[in-house]
């Protein structure tokens, strides 16, 4: 599997992880009437989790991303 490919599916997974995360806390936050839809506190939620999940994946990046072989950098 070439690195771009690798690269692709690698961000792919933090968006969906991300948008997992962050909607269900969001969920549970509007459920428990602690802020309204469309709020502050809504767009402060998927923000928070969005910079997370940014610093995740960008420490967990070289464990995943860095073991390319000889044949992916060729290509």
């Amino acid at each position: 599997m070439s690195s771009t490919t690798r690269g692709v599916i690698y961000v792919s997974v933090w968006v969906v992880i991300w948008g997992t995360a962050a909607s269900l806390v969001d969920w549970l936050l509007l459920n428990a009437d602690l802020y309204e839809t469309g709020s502050f506190g809504q767009v402060a939620t998927f923000i928070g989790y969005g910079a997370a999940a940014a610093v995740l994946a960008v420490k967990a990046s070289g464990r995943f991303l860095g073991g390319g072989s000889a044949e992916d950098e060729e290509s």
